[in-house]
């Protein structure tokens, strides 16, 4: 383990306190302020010693905005990444060839700043969507980048990549395969327009285990579905986001494959990044006051229960009346009964925390006083149970405010 970082044991992995995407071997990372913001940070970069084997994941949206196209790109070239540069405060989406023209000309500024190839560098882009890139303040902020693989510092990165956020997102752990030790660390950014298959998020993981490509590949999807695409804010799904995975091989364990025995231990570390990454996100939803967690057991199959968990947590009516500390059972009735998933209402119990307010498809006595007590935690818990099957899925959102309403009604003023 580092000796210059804490953890505490949690079941195959340990989380590293104080852990970020420069944790790994050979990552450092850093941001700066080039002048797309009026002040903050807007401009980050991430930075690996040697080529590493990367893999990412892409909005659904059929808008997909001009980096993600390059760096869709790159990644094809060879599978293989060594710099990450990301802007915000500006989407470069919908921008036409001009705006495919600007992301070239970010990479390729980038990778001649640090000595790479075009083709080995990513480039990432949120914000506002439709308007073209400030491309020369973002070239001069480039050349500032100095000293690059000696700038150790995360958090400027983390604040650089933000945009409505209203706090930094990271996470990082350690596991054990045979006698090394592999570590994962991770940053990401969102807060509105979030939607389950990817939205308007940005989610960056570095690791230094040493695998191949393709099982990077198949891990990353394998998470991504049951984490980043399971979160939801306002239903809003965007033209920019990515989750990109570099993995470095400097811990030098013998390369992993996906019929390596040990492949799960660094799936199961995949998993508890990209968990704690979503859940913040949900959490960080803009004007949000409370995390709300829905979990959906008894289905036949594991894609009925994320149907169901993910139609719960992305209705407008149950985020309403969480924010407003009201057990309107209904709502999630309602919402289970409009997930297109063919279930038995008799069968239905639903609780709010510990409390049952549905059993077998009939309303459960209960005490509202309790109720509402319970909802007025920053953290809520539904469960639910359709009773035909033995799959469940969890998903992650949170309540719907006053300031939801203010925060985008303003938002590019």
């Amino acid at each position: 383990m580092n000796a210059n970082l804490t953890v505490k044991e949690m079941k195959t992995w340990v989380r590293v306190v104080g852990g970020s995407v420069c944790s790994p071997k050979g990552f450092t990372a850093g941001g700066l302020h080039c002048g797309i913001k009026r002040k903050r940070r807007d401009l980050g970069w991430i930075y690996c010693n040697v080529p590493a084997n990367s893999t990412a994941v892409y909005t659904t949206n059929l808008f997909q905005a001009a980096p993600l196209k390059v760096t869709q790109e790159s990644i094809g070239s060879n599978g293989k990444l060594q710099g990450i540069i990301v802007n915000s405060g500006n989407a470069n989406s919908i921008t036409g060839d001009e705006g495919l023209q600007n992301a070239y000309m970010m990479r390729k500024s980038f990778a001649n700043q640090t000595g790479l190839e075009e083709e080995d560098v990513a480039v990432v882009s949120t914000g506002v969507i439709g308007e073209q890139l400030p491309i020369k303040k973002l070239l001069n902020g480039i050349d500032q980048v100095i000293c690059i693989g000696d700038n150790n510092n995360a958090a400027e990165f983390e604040e650089a990549i933000l945009t409505t956020d209203t706090f930094t997102k990271n996470e990082c752990v350690q596991i054990k395969i045979k006698d090394k030790v592999i570590t994962i660390g991770g940053a990401a950014k969102g807060s509105g327009m979030i939607h389950p298959n990817m939205a308007t998020m940005l989610g960056f993981i570095t690791t230094d285990v040493h695998i191949e490509q393709k099982a990077l590949e198949k891990a990353l999807k394998s998470v991504t579905t049951q984490t980043f695409n399971m979160i939801t804010v306002d239903g809003d799904t965007s033209t920019n986001d990515m989750v990109i995975v570099m993995a470095s091989g400097l811990a030098h364990n013998e390369l992993l494959h996906e019929d390596d025995p040990d492949y799960h231990l660094f799936v199961e570390g995949l998993q508890e990044v990209s968990l704690s990454l979503a859940k913040q996100i949900a959490r960080d939803g803009e004007g949000a006051t409370k995390l709300i967690e829905v979990t959906v057991e008894g289905t036949l199959t594991e894609q009925d229960a994320q149907r169901i968990s993910k139609t719960i947590v992305g209705s407008s009516l149950v985020k309403t009346a969480i924010f407003g500390e009201d057990a309107n059972w209904g709502r999630i009735v309602s919402a289970i009964g409009y997930s297109g998933i063919a279930l038995d209402p008799d069968l239905i119990s639903v609780s709010i925390g510990s409390i049952k307010v549905v059993e077998k498809g009939l309303p459960y006595g209960f005490s509202e006083e309790e109720a509402k007590n319970y909802l007025s935690n920053e953290e809520i818990q539904i469960s639910v149970q359709i009773g035909v099957g033995n799959e469940k899925a969890t998903a992650w959102g949170c309540d719907l405010s006053y300031d939801y309403v203010r925060i985008n009604a303003s938002y590019r003023t």
